[in-house]
């Protein structure tokens, strides 16, 4: 029984490190999986293992972008420095790009905290979420390429009006399960004529505060809560954010390999798919 819970644990931490980069909404997926997949544990336990998963995911952006999102560094003392030795040096560049990513936040954030139980209640639905599938889906095969008069190929182009209205596609994500974040962010940079791999990549980075966020206000719950677990528990938990970490690794470095040469169509074919798939199930064989 412990080994197919921990072959559960792998397979999940997968569709996570599949679903939750490529746009095609890693809530669509979890919703089938959940019907055929089910972790033999509490609820509890099973929202804690959906948050740390994530965070496996995170870390995978986080490691392989370190050099290009962290701003501090250690330099040489110049001959004008007469104390010597190191200094710590601080890119105006990077600094900028997170301010440009916290603004992008803010629209989600505070929508999320005051109503994100209220549109899990009104919209955390079979229907709804195929809905959601289908309509970003048919977004992807209208909006193949950037649009507009602008050409952005450097995140430091981007505005931070540019950053606000990017932030208010991924509120559209907040509001409405099965949008997939990095689709809507992926769709609303291609409108204000972001190219392909800057599109993804500032939704990858826009990743990093709103699930680490995310996930450290549910792990802090969780504790207040006085939440404890068993041995196998723990080591479905490491193993599944590990597998995540490792997969999105894989899938990160193969979508901006795909991007190069392809566009978002693919993904939109394939959610317009997935969201007939789950019509099909939950409105005539899952009643």
């Amino acid at each position: 029984m412990a080994f197919i819970e921990v072959l559960k644990a792998i397979i999940l931490g997968i569709i996570e490190g599949i679903t939750e980069w490529l746009p095609v909404s890693s809530t669509g997926h979890m919703l089938l999986v959940d019907e055929f997949l089910k972790l033999d544990v509490s609820e509890q336990f099973r929202s804690l293992f959906m948050v740390v998963i994530q965070l496996g995911a995170i870390l995978a952006v986080v490691v392989i972008y370190w050099k290009e999102i962290w701003p501090f560094g250690i330099k040489a003392a110049d001959e004008y420095d007469h104390a010597g030795g190191k200094r710590i040096s601080i890119s105006k560049r990077k600094i900028i790009m997170w301010l440009k990513i916290i603004v992008a936040c803010v629209p989600a954030a505070i929508i999320g905290i005051l109503f994100d139980e209220k549109f899990e209640e009104l919209f955390y639905h079979p229907i709804p979420i195929a809905l959601a599938l289908i309509v970003i889906g048919v977004l992807f095969l209208l909006i193949t390429e950037p649009k507009g008069n602008r050409e952005v190929v450097k995140i430091s182009q981007l505005t931070y009006k540019d950053a606000i209205i990017i932030g208010i596609w991924q509120l559209l994500a907040a509001i409405f399960p099965g949008t997939s974040r990095s689709g809507a962010t992926i769709i609303g940079a291609l409108l204000l004529g972001v190219s392909k791999k800057i599109a993804a990549e500032f939704t990858f980075y826009l990743a990093i505060p709103v699930m680490f966020g995310a996930s450290l206000l549910k792990i802090v719950k969780f504790i207040k809560d006085g939440f404890s677990a068993t041995g196998i528990e723990i080591t479905m938990l490491l193993v599944g954010m590990v597998v995540a970490f490792i997969v999105s690794v894989i899938v990160i470095k193969f979508l901006m390999s795909f991007i190069k040469k392809h566009s978002f169509k693919a993904f939109g074919v394939y959610r317009i798919i997935l969201g007939l798939i789950i019509i099909g199930y939950f409105g005539f064989i899952h009643k």
